[in-house]
């Protein structure tokens, strides 16, 4: 950290090096513009496919799952239809079946209305991070081949948390990279420096150690969108110990026409 700190003030003092933005105002940029992901991803329709590896107490895996989904909103609402288990695409009676069960939680959503604009909850959520951090030890790096800005963060004890996710995050500490040009969160890692607890401790733990690293990429016309996330999970559910490493990519990212809902029916693949 201290030889990156010093390289970071080198460049900055360097003869006709472009000075790093403020970070302040680097940080509230990056928030507007992850609001506005958060609502312009509800306007799309992709794949999702999330792979869990059970491990045991030393490690090693002992079981997987995958699962893949289409995942679309109603009103804000987010719906996941299932479309393969561990990689096999379902049996038709199966199939037949989530779809029945998509068209009735389509129907209960479009007999809602719309509520307030919320992005899927997942712990680390890139937004509720941004909202409780502080970003040091600016430099300048490359990330996928493009000019980004890297700075360390730690959860602000005295920043104001609106939900569970942004009271975690600030449990959290890790790296952020701010893609230069679009001013977009790139990457993400973070890590629990403490336990955080639920309930109190009696409904769920989530123990110092667990990490999760997260990415955005660009998917055309100047739109970016989470595209992986990456959690090694050590936590307590009540009385269960979960050890687990948790793979979700996302992909296949499609317009979607929010009007063709109004036929109670999932998006055409």
């Amino acid at each position: 950290m201290l030889v990156a700190g010093v390289c970071a003030l080198a460049q900055i003092a360097a003869p006709g090096a472009r000075p790093i933005p403020d970070p302040g105002a680097l940080l509230e940029e990056a928030k507007a513009n992850q609001h506005k992901l958060d609502e312009i991803r509800e306007n799309y329709t992709f794949h999702m496919i999330r792979r869990t590896d059970d491990l045991d107490k030393n490690g090693a895996v002992v079981k997987t799952t995958s699962f893949e989904r289409e995942v679309f909103f109603v009103n804000g609402r987010r719906i996941a239809r299932l479309v393969k288990r561990d990689g096999k695409k379902l049996a038709p009676s199966e199939d037949k079946a989530e779809q029945a069960r998509v068209r009735k939680v389509v129907e209960t959503a479009i007999k809602a209305g719309s509520r307030p604009t919320r992005s899927p909850s997942r712990v680390g959520e890139i937004t509720d991070i941004l909202a409780v951090v502080k970003i040091s030890n600016p430099r300048r790096v490359l990330l996928k081949g493009r000019e980004s800005l890297a700075y360390d963060f730690t959860g602000d004890p005295h920043a104001h948390s609106s939900d569970l996710e942004q009271s975690a995050a600030k449990k959290m500490s890790g790296t952020l990279w701010f893609d230069e040009a679009d001013r977009q969160v790139a990457r993400l890692e973070v890590r629990f420096d403490a336990d955080f607890h639920i309930g109190g401790g009696l409904l769920a733990n989530i123990e110092k150690g667990t990490t999760m690293e997260m990415e955005q990429s660009p998917v055309g016309d100047g739109l970016w969108m989470q595209t992986s996330n990456a959690q090694h999970m050590d936590a307590r559910l009540v009385v269960k110990k979960i050890r687990e490493d948790i793979h979700v990519e996302d992909f296949d990212f499609k317009k979607f026409n929010v009007a063709a809902v109004q036929q109670v029916s999932a998006p055409a693949r």
